[in-house]
């Protein structure tokens, strides 16, 4: 009877899901989605024309640099020795600073660029390699990327969102070019060298995921977003942004566009903050919508032990050249969250660097008290949001408590995005 029965939801998920792609192609949002994303693939390619910061400038060369290094050492080095300070591998000199599935990432587009300009992955010889064909081979990796993880989340993102809702069309496109056509991110990703948008689309379906009530998968995109880039945590902020300005309505598009560059506007490859703050914050919007759902099926323990199981299983593939070792997991931590560093860098528009105007932060207290003060203030900022998933979860609080939590993360965390 149970089997059966169990039988028969599968036949109206998957009846329900036929239905929501026949919605969309019947809406037109397919044919619009296309246009949107070649649209938005062009003005990729035109930014990527043009030149980049630190472009001809040694000793360190820029951002092309950096991760055309970071290809270099994860093609010529065994992978525990990427985080790990050497003769063959200088830390100083661009050390990797993300977490392994960006080490990953690297290897697979070094595989690509090795196939057609091995110069440009030599290890020691190939430091300030700049040739135009490098360059052109880097670019394409950044656009495949996009389109290949980005563009399809996003789709997913709209699918969940609208789905069961209805909706203008115009709506619905107007929120696809909304999130294809952030200028931080082209500007970043494709004027930069940079792949936040790996991370930020498994962060993107992730949410997409939670919408469509597929809690398991969202466990294992989230996952993989905070082992790709730990600074995607900022990137929710975006999307929540978007889908709020959707429910103001079209009149809010300009404030809130505004709102979105001006909180993206601080380049994520000069982010290090800490790990702790950044799980705590924004993954507690995740966790706590995920327990708030857990507590009110039928056996909530099995579902969060399942939960559990799948975070951890996808923690654990990824970290698995460096779990056997707690050395190892030390080496990597201490390039994530590099505290030596100050609680800010740079002029990032956070309330730490803002203050330090009136309060002079970095002289009246030690690193170890701002790692406590950083890390109190971000928890207690987003802790009503997770309190308010855990008793009462939805969809809309959920969004309401990423974009909370994304902005507590990224005022008071220490280095801050």
């Amino acid at each position: 009877m149970e089997k059966r029965r169990s039988t028969k939801a599968r036949k109206e998920e998957d009846d329900e899901d036929n239905t929501i792609w026949w919605w969309l192609v019947e809406k037109g949002i397919i044919p619009s989605f296309l246009c949107i994303s070649v649209f938005a693939l062009l003005v990729r390619v035109s930014v990527s024309l043009h030149p980049y910061s630190g472009a001809g400038n040694p000793p360190k060369y820029g951002d092309y640099e950096a991760q055309r290094h970071w290809m270099e050492i994860t093609l010529n080095l065994p992978p525990k020795e990427w985080y790990r300070n050497s003769s063959t591998n200088d830390l100083s000199y661009w050390g990797l600073d993300y977490p392994p599935l960006t080490a990953y990432q690297s290897y697979v587009h070094g595989l690509f660029l090795r196939s057609f300009d091995p110069e440009s992955v030599k290890l020691y010889t190939s430091r300030g390699y700049e040739s135009y064909f490098g360059k052109l081979l880097m670019r394409w990796t950044v656009l495949s990327s996009d389109a290949l993880v980005f563009f399809p989340a996003v789709l997913y993102f709209v699918f969940a969102y609208y789905s069961g809702r209805g909706g203008r069309k115009s709506d619905m496109a107007w929120h696809i070019a909304m999130i294809l056509l952030n200028p931080c991110l082209i500007l970043i990703d494709h004027g930069h060298f940079q792949y936040n948008c790996i991370s930020l689309g498994l962060t993107v379906g992730a949410v997409a995921a939670i919408l469509s009530n597929r809690d398991l998968l969202a466990s294992v995109l989230f996952s993989l977003a905070l082992n790709h880039k730990q600074d995607a945590l900022k990137d929710i902020g975006s999307i929540s942004l978007c889908w709020l300005e959707i429910s103001m309505g079209m009149e809010g598009l300009l404030i809130v566009f505004y709102f979105d560059f001006t909180f993206s506007i601080y380049p994520s490859n000069k982010s290090y903050q800490s790990g702790v703050a950044a799980l705590l914050s924004v993954s507690g919007s995740y966790c706590s919508h995920l327990l708030g759902r857990c507590l009110r099926r039928r056996n909530p323990l099995f579902e969060v032990f399942k939960l559990g199981c799948v975070v951890l299983g996808t923690f654990a593939i990824v970290w698995w050249p460096y779990i056997h070792s707690f050395h190892s997991i030390s080496e990597v931590l201490s390039r994530l969250a590099p505290f030596e560093r100050g609680i800010y860098e740079d002029y990032v528009a956070n309330f730490w660097c803002t203050t330090s105007v009136l309060i002079k932060w970095k002289r009246l207290f030690t690193t170890p008290s701002l790692k406590v003060l950083s890390l109190a203030a971000t928890i207690s900022t987003c802790l009503p949001s997770m309190v308010r998933q855990v008793w009462s979860p939805s969809s809309q609080n959920f969004l309401y408590g990423l974009l909370n939590s994304a902005l507590s993360f990224y005022l008071f965390s220490f280095q801050g995005m």
